[in-house]
């Protein structure tokens, strides 16, 4: 009886002692996390209802008066309709050709190894440097694709950049180039983890290999195109960088997103308290737009 009790508190002190150290270690997290995101995201809400520069101390509280003027903001309205296109975009261009390129590398095995590194390198440079490439290879003058062009017999090369009607789009594409790798490796790693058992059982049945992934494969990977397609829809919200380096917002707002025009009016135009209103309606809005999207998708996986 004693032997048993012994054994009683010799495993609940173990407990004990797990949930310390498991508490412990969290604790750092807990903390930058708090310190940095929880703190900043009521921060931003606090600010918003100020009238506030960024500098020195705010004195002016202002109420619900910058959340007026943003409802009212056609510029703000402006980037988060382009803030949409880029989502509906991103989704039906990224996730197909990652999908396409996933099982083209599945498929080939080894002796793909080559187009599985060369099909990577654009996610490993950084979204500074690609804008940098990229605006010199779109100029119209002296860029790669008017180069080309003037090969072909053409005059003049395009202004993919300055024409408002074809910034934003010229824009999508290069995002594109960058990202598709990402969920390239992403449906790689969901086909790599499929049942060998299925695809040898649809083979022996006299499936070919597209009746094999879309009848077969295809259903077994929802979940993990659910969570690429949420990924791709959030980041295309708070999409910021890329757009800043090569178009800053223009030309005459065309490529103007939530983040840019947040950046714009918090350090150039020195509007601290309405970059703040921005940045909290990017975050509201952004969340809502998540867990609606989440909540239809599983409904219809339902």
């Amino acid at each position: 009886m004693q032997t048993g009790t012994r054994r009683v508190a010799s495993m609940q002190d173990k407990k004990r002692q797990s949930v310390v150290c498991a508490v412990v270690f969290l604790i750092p997290a807990f903390f930058f996390l708090g310190v940095y995101m929880f703190y900043s995201i009521f921060s931003s809400f606090e600010i918003s209802l100020y009238n506030w520069n960024g500098i020195g101390p705010r004195t002016e509280f202002a109420g619900l008066a910058n959340w007026r003027e943003l409802i009212k903001d056609y510029q703000f309205l402006r980037a988060m309709g382009n803030n949409l296109i880029i989502v509906v975009l991103s989704v039906v261009i990224q996730m197909p050709i990652g999908m396409a390129l996933a099982y083209i590398l599945d498929v080939g095995g080894k002796k793909l190894n080559f187009f599985k590194v060369a099909w990577f390198l654009p996610l490993l440079m950084s979204s500074v440097a690609i804008g940098f490439l990229f605006k010199h290879v779109l100029d119209p003058n002296f860029g790669l694709i008017s180069g080309v062009m003037q090969l072909f017999g053409a005059s003049g090369g395009i202004d993919f950049l300055g024409d408002p009607n074809k910034a934003l789009y010229a824009v999508v594409v290069v995002i594109c180039w960058q990202f598709i790798p990402f969920y390239m490796v992403y449906y790689l790693a969901g086909l790599g983890g499929l049942p060998e058992e299925v695809y040898e059982a649809s083979i022996i049945d006299g499936a070919t290999r597209a009746q094999y992934f879309f009848r077969c494969a295809l259903p077994q990977l929802m979940p993990t195109i659910k969570s690429a397609v949420t990924m791709s829809m959030v980041g295309s919200l708070k999409y910021f960088d890329l757009i800043y380096v090569m178009t800053g917002g223009g030309p005459s707002g065309s490529t103007e997103l939530m983040a840019t025009y947040m950046y714009r009016n918090s350090f150039a135009m020195q509007k601290m308290s309405y970059g703040s209103t921005i940045a909290s309606a990017m975050f509201l809005f952004i969340t809502l737009f998540s867990l609606v999207s989440i909540r239809l998708m599983n409904r219809k996986g339902d």
